[in-house]
């Protein structure tokens, strides 16, 4: 059947107020969306973390009065409503729909990610399974997708590699995937190592292979390769540790940072690092270099 739905556009201050409000009128459903194409990275355990411009989506019967429902609106939540928009929207399979929002994708020569419900478009090809979830990482991102290519275009074989901030996992199964020996993963947030934990078995990879830490529990041994895809702030601040996980001649791939950025966190590194020009996708960039 056709459902109602209205659209806020709110403030995370204000997503409380009228979640409360929508499902006091009667909402069936009601989802929050990002507004502006805004990453979120690494959400606290137990938060529902949101965008700075947040679209708010209510779902009502379609038979549900528009004036009646946002007159109702306004009296629950005390005052002018923010930017609003109403449509009546057909009935569709909506898992359907949002999967098909999930394509394989390839990165650089040999590597694609691919849904677990797709076929594998080269059967022969570095195919690394990977479904949309919580933890931060899919490939949909151009942080991510940087560090893929880069992953793709480095000798890996017999290399330890560490990726610090790991989230899904997905840079440190594509990097055993693409013939490393073993990959560590560590991540301030427990969920992401359960993701982490859950891509790897979907991949066929052996817990030995991926061992995964908390950062107070990460062994201090450097690695042949280190990636590490999260801010530029924690970048900056954590220059010291991560340098000293990368093993002289050994190889650092660092993403998460705006265009804006680069220059701080190259200058963060420069001086342990011969630094490879900056790649850049869509204004995020990732900084490459070998450990002298």
């Amino acid at each position: 059947m056709p459902w109602l739905q209205v659209r806020l556009a709110i403030s995370p201050e204000q997503a409380q107020t009228y979640e409360d409000a929508l499902l006091g009128v009667g909402a069936v459903s009601v989802t929050f969306m990002d507004a502006e194409d805004q990453p979120i990275f690494e959400p606290d355990l137990g938060t529902t973390p949101l965008w700075s411009n947040t679209h708010l989506l209510a779902l009502f019967d379609a038979d549900t009065d528009p004036d009646s429902l946002l007159a109702h609106l306004q009296l629950l939540t005390g005052g002018a409503l923010p930017e609003h928009q109403i449509e009546r929207i057909e009935d569709q399979d909506w898992e359907r729909s949002w999967m098909d929002n999930f394509q394989p994708m390839r990165f650089g020569r040999r590597l694609w990610i691919v849904p677990s419900w797709h076929q594998a478009p080269e059967p022969d090809a570095v195919n690394l399974l990977l479904d949309p979830g919580l933890a931060f990482g899919t490939g949909t991102h151009p942080t991510t997708a940087l560090c893929l290519e880069w992953l793709d275009g480095q000798d890996l074989h017999g290399c330890r590699v560490l990726d610090f901030g790991c989230g899904s996992g997905i840079l440190a199964i594509a990097a055993l995937l693409l013939g490393a020996a073993q990959a560590l993963g560590t991540d301030i947030d427990p969920q992401a190592l359960e993701a982490s934990r859950d891509n790897a078995s979907r991949n066929g990879i052996e817990p030995a292979r991926l061992p995964l830490y908390l950062p107070a529990d990460l062994p201090p041994q450097p690695a042949e390769v280190v990636v590490a895809n999260i801010l530029a702030g924690p970048l900056v601040a954590l220059a010291p540790q991560i340098t000293s996980l990368v093993k002289p001649g050994g190889r650092l791939a660092l993403s998460g940072i705006l265009a804006e950025q680069a220059d701080e966190v190259r200058a963060a590194y420069r001086d342990a690092f011969d630094l490879d020009p900056t790649a850049m996708k869509d204004g995020w960039v990732r900084i490459s270099g070998v450990r002298r």
